[in-house]
């Protein structure tokens, strides 16, 4: 596990240094530089009283790591790439020139890190024209690092911590954990919880993190064997789909019963899921 700096490099610093590192030239490693940021920003600051605010609900919050994490990674983006839009989940945004976007989720995970719970970690995605599409996931916990980039509907390269990482088995759902969530105020809603409800319990077991980057990374990396939500927003999709896709899996976005949802993991496992899904 990489240890939390005495002090976080001053931002202005740290951009210097990047800027001054050829890596930064190629998008796959520079995402996995901007993640180590954010989480090196979120050690630093969880170590420190913790500002939070309420979003929606108590368990929908945002705090001073998320809004510093995604200040950063903006400003890098804005010196290193200028032309590329931008999303973040913190309300970063900016139209793009270059047909290529950066969706950033700078704290994923937040209700649990500021929490003191373990499932957290900063996540980003480059979507390009042509079906491109580069992700990472970095774990706050454990210091691992998830990258994967693909081209098409084939699998494309994911490296765990620098190295190639094997493809997915193509596993059945009733051998596997399915990574999943389902907000207890959207359990009165039976669009939701029937085809929820249909679809999960086909599998060997449920796990419910509450970081949806995460999750995806345990898929690519055969930990877990699958992913369902409903509603999944960009920043909790497209990082870690890009590490499925990478891994050889597949990924499916299904409309059902007036609810959208987001599928992901080996083939017959997506497949079957869409299929009990869409059959309640």
């Amino acid at each position: 596990m990489t240890r939390l700096p005495a002090q976080l490099e001053p931002t202005e610093q740290w951009l210097a240094d990047l800027s001054a590192d050829p890596a930064s030239a190629q998008d796959r490693d520079l995402a996995g530089v901007l993640v180590a940021r954010g989480v090196a920003v979120g050690r630093w600051m969880r170590e420190r009283p913790l500002a939070t605010t309420r979003k929606t609900s108590v368990s929908d919050i945002v705090t001073e790591a998320d809004h510093r994490a995604e200040a950063d990674i903006v400003a890098a983006l804005a010196a290193l790439r200028p032309a590329d839009g931008i999303l973040g989940e913190e309300g970063a945004a900016r139209a793009s020139a270059s047909g290529r976007t950066w969706i950033i989720d700078p704290v994923d995970g937040t209700y649990n890190y500021a929490s003191r719970l373990g499932s957290w970690c900063s996540a980003i995605a480059l979507r390009a024209e042509g079906d491109s599409l580069i992700g990472a996931v970095a774990s706050g916990a454990t210091g691992e690092t998830w990258i994967g980039q693909t081209e098409g509907d084939g699998p494309g390269l994911l490296l765990h911590d620098g190295k190639p990482a094997p493809n997915l088995l193509d596993t059945a759902l009733a051998d596997i954990a399915l990574t999943t969530y389902l907000h207890p105020t959207r359990m009165h809603d039976l669009d939701v919880i029937e085809p929820w409800l249909a679809a999960s319990s086909g599998a060997a077991t449920v796990r419910m993190l509450g970081s949806g980057s995460l999750d995806l990374a345990a898929v690519a990396a055969g930990r877990a064997g699958g992913f369902l939500q409903s509603g999944t927003a960009d920043w909790d999709w497209y990082p870690g789909i890009a590490l499925v896709r990478a891994a050889g899996g597949a990924a499916r976005v299904v409309h059902h019963r007036g609810h959208r949802w987001h599928i992901a993991g080996p083939a017959r496992v997506v497949a079957d899921v869409a299929e009990r899904l869409l059959g309640a």
